[in-house]
């Protein structure tokens, strides 16, 4: 019966994901050959949308930033700076509100996080720059590019749960880059320590300036740079990463709130459409088949991708 529910599950959301990306291409037809829509009539839509891509996000186990700012721009017809701004918030509003839980067990590590942070942030405000100051097409062609990149990182990268780390490097020591958590579901204290700490700090720079540059959620990066490049153990990771995207997003942020890029009309709809789906996510978690949805996460990021490359060459 569990089985059943979860295919059931399964097959409703990726209907209603289908329809509403369906719809909302239909609206953005309709409005280039019809008379305008009413003022709230995108908001509704765009919280719908985000509704259901919180859905999705949690049970794919990815940021909703990261599906939010390719899908968005693929499918409204809003202009690229403004689904950019309002992404950054989306991945901020996340992030903020998993970060107090994480740092209270543990799983996010201040000192793991704060060297990285400030590298990633800096980094995050040249890439916002950098974005604006692009012409359209030709941002819009690199995060085609990169939203085909997480997608090919999505089905080869595999996490581990605890590297196994020899021997700390000097940095990783120097930055005090090690410590210890609680396992809940064994009860055990482990031990954690990093290596390769140098290269994993130069990756963050380009991982902070994609961030600003195209307003997604660098936790597809961050996850595998700590765990699998410098050795964190999984949960650590995870939780690091969703602290530093309340660092890193709030620097890029400001840039798009003073250029002002930042549409309270997009924003709100955007933020409380993801946050209410992740609620919902959460629960339908337990009976879902994840990896189904992880395999369709993948191909409709794919599309999204060769759909910003098209859009980028004017096709």
């Amino acid at each position: 019966m569990v089985r059943d529910r979860s295919r059931a599950l399964t097959g409703t959301i990726i209907a209603l994901t289908v329809w509403s990306m369906s719809s909302s291409a239909w609206a953005t037809g309709a409005t280039a050959a019809g008379p305008e829509k009413p003022w709230w009539f995108w908001p509704i839509i765009l919280l719908f949308f985000c509704f259901i891509l919180g859905i999705v996000a949690v049970l794919a186990g990815v940021g909703g930033g990261v599906l939010f700012v390719p899908l968005v721009s693929g499918f409204f017809p809003f202009h690229l700076d403004f689904v950019r701004g309002a992404g950054l918030l989306v991945a901020l509003a996340g992030a903020l509100a998993a970060g107090p839980g994480l740092l209270r067990r543990n799983f996010a590590n201040l000192r793991l996080a704060l060297p990285v942070a400030l590298i990633a942030s800096a980094c995050a405000i040249v890439g916002a720059l950098l974005g604006l100051a692009l012409p359209t097409n030709i941002v819009q062609i690199a995060l085609g590019a990169t939203i085909i990149f997480i997608a090919l990182l999505l089905i080869f990268s595999k996490n581990v749960e605890r590297p196994e780390v020899k021997q700390q490097d000097a940095i990783g020591a120097a930055l005090g880059m090690h410590g210890i958590y609680l396992e809940p579901s064994t009860g055990e204290n482990i031990e954690w320590k990093t290596h390769r700490t140098l290269a994993g700090l130069i990756l963050f720079i380009v991982i902070g300036v994609m961030a600003g540059m195209f307003g997604l959620g660098a936790g597809w990066a961050n996850v595998p740079v700590l765990n699998l490049l410098m050795g964190a153990p999984l949960k650590i990771a995870v939780g690091t990463s969703k602290f530093l995207l309340s660092i890193t997003d709030t620097s890029a942020a400001w840039i798009y709130l003073n250029q002002g890029c930042v549409i309270p009309l997009m924003a709100v709809p955007s933020v409380v459409g993801l946050m209410l789906g992740s609620f919902v996510g959460v629960r339908i978690l337990a009976v879902a088949k994840p990896k189904i949805i992880r395999y369709m996460v993948i191909g409709v990021l794919s599309f999204a991708g060769i759909r910003a490359l098209m859009k980028g060459f004017g096709i």
